[in-house]
């Protein structure tokens, strides 16, 4: 039988509160998961301003949910995978218990965060992608350099791309910090303004151990918020 303070902390943790965006059904359209089907967690609010996000409508606004109902919601999918993401969603202190509950429910679970935050509480069942942020992205100087440290090999790194310095402070950043062989390198041309074709003849012409990758979900349905 559990005990009384387990039941405690586990009735605390049912009713933490967390300000929801939304809550749907996709396609993963990033990361060593794209194209699984997956349920994503968007939370509201984040501390960056990154010139190319294409989630603004995250910065602010949502629903104020107890997890015990965001548990509830992601279980009506009946789908194994589980993404939760922002805005920031560290910025919110109940996304910790959030990760941990999805974890314990059998989910298979990824983050998807700025990296300007620190990575080191989440559950260690939860693969973190990780963005560093580019000098193209205005927010470079957020970077938390200290999160690599903690990077394990299922964690992946992120680098979203706008121009061909934002590559080349890219590949200087992985040869300084030895990244490479630290966990997987997802490389993005940002939509509109690197052309997809360009990033990836640069990735073949360095022989970088990376992954290129387009955001599959706007190639299916554009930018469709909740897709």
């Amino acid at each position: 039988m559990a005990s009384a303070a387990a039941t405690d902390a586990a009735a605390i943790d049912a009713n933490a509160t967390l300000r929801i965006s939304e809550i749907f059904h996709s396609i993963q359209g990033e990361s060593s998961r794209v194209g699984l089907p997956t349920v994503f967690i968007r939370l509201t609010g984040c501390p960056l301003r990154c010139v190319w996000c294409d989630t603004t409508y995250a910065f602010s606004g949502g629903e104020t949910q107890a997890l015990a109902a965001v548990l509830e919601q992601v279980a009506h999918f009946d789908c194994a995978t589980v993404c939760v993401t922002g805005g920031e969603p560290l910025a919110q202190k109940n996304c910790l218990p959030l990760l941990t509950a999805l974890c314990a429910a059998g989910y298979s679970v990824s983050l998807e965060t700025s990296g300007a935050l620190d990575i080191g509480d989440v559950d260690p069942r939860v693969s973190r992608i990780v963005d560093i942020k580019t000098p193209g992205s205005g927010e470079a100087a957020k970077n938390r350099w200290e999160n690599l440290d903690l990077l394990t090999p299922q964690d992946e790194l992120k680098f979203v791309l706008a121009s061909r310095e934002d590559y080349d402070w890219a590949v200087a950043a992985c040869h300084q910090h030895r990244l490479f062989g630290r966990c997987p390198v997802l490389l993005s041309p940002v939509q509109g303004q690197l052309d997809p074709a360009h990033l990836a003849q640069w990735i073949l012409d360095d022989r970088l151990p990376v992954r290129f990758q387009l955001q599959l979900h706007k190639v299916l349905w554009g930018s469709v918020p909740g897709r």
